[in-house]
């Protein structure tokens, strides 16, 4: 285990380092933590140099003390890769992560040279019904039925399809390990978080993945992307989850991003398949060595 003390709003940041060559920053979502990038990692760290942290309150890292923002998230985040002497720095981010992501560019906009924003908006303040549904349902099921329920739940919309049932049960698993607090405190920073009037100091390459069937408005995205100049991957079929229910097309998009080659408009990404009857998917033997790493780790 890998932690470094920082002098803020934390005590200390947990984070682990994988493969060599030019840094990637992976930053993972809500009700998550770095672990759950290990797909990504598998194939990244054959070309780079992979820091992947969990979030103050969030796997191995303690909370935030007191109350806390997306700002406050990067903070931390710049604070972690000023230690590790990283500059220039790749970022990639998962929904939550990617606001992280796009925080910390605009934070420092000649320290990012190309950020990944993986089902992430350029703004959660609630202008839309989705958006009111998406903030505000999760946080009332939280309140009246506790983490484990909201957790099913959660993950039950995430991966809905039969084949799905291995992704289904260890995100409910990983989901209700997280602390009611932090997760609604997470939420909170989340809808409170904009960049939409700082787009303009944005000076990193730019690549939006997009779910065709994310929570969020798809149309959104892609006249975002279309506003700020950034590229943007629709992968077909997918949800929420498309690091997860999308490992090929995520992998290929990140790979192909972060070597400088072109994301062709004209590619079709498409979510995974169910496996052929009778094999064993790789999320599936994923899944088992999560969990009893899980088990020896937090005595579950």
């Amino acid at each position: 285990m890998t932690t470094v003390k920082l002098k803020y709003k934390t005590r200390s940041l947990y984070f682990r380092v994988r493969g060599k060559g030019e840094n990637l920053l992976l930053i993972h979502g809500l009700g998550s933590s770095g672990a759950d990038w290990e797909f990504q990692v598998r194939a990244l760290e054959r070309q780079f140099r992979v820091i992947v942290p969990d979030l103050p309150g969030s796997g191995y890292s303690p909370p935030f003390e007191g109350d806390f923002s997306i700002s406050d998230c990067a903070d931390v985040l710049w604070a972690l890769l000023d230690h590790l002497q990283v500059s220039p720095a790749n970022i990639a981010g998962f929904s939550f992560g990617g606001a992280v992501a796009l925080e910390m560019a605009l934070q420092r906009p000649q320290s990012v040279a190309r950020i990944a924003l993986i089902n992430t908006l350029l703004s959660y303040r609630i202008d839309h019904w989705r958006k009111w549904l998406e903030a505000r349902v999760p946080a009332v099921l939280v309140r009246l039925m506790g983490m484990r329920c909201a957790a099913r739940l959660a993950a039950t919309r995430l991966f809905p399809m039969p084949w799905q049932r291995a992704l289904r049960e260890r995100a409910a698993e990983v989901i209700s390990r997280v602390a009611s607090k932090v997760y609604l405190g997470m939420a909170k920073a989340l809808e409170r978080w904009t960049a939409i009037e700082r787009m303009d100091r944005l000076q990193a390459r730019t690549l939006m993945i997009a779910a065709e069937h994310d929570f969020t408005p798809l149309a959104e995205k892609m006249s975002m992307a279309k506003a700020v100049h950034a590229d943007i991957a629709i992968v077909h079929g997918s949800r929420h989850g498309t690091p997860f229910d999308s490992i090929k097309a995520t992998n290929a998009c990140l790979l192909t991003w972060f070597t400088d080659r072109p994301i062709r408009a004209s590619r079709r990404w498409v979510c995974d398949e169910a496996p052929v009857s009778g094999r064993l998917s790789r999320v599936t033997r994923f899944v088992e060595e999560q969990t009893a790493l899980n088990r020896l780790e937090f005595g579950a």
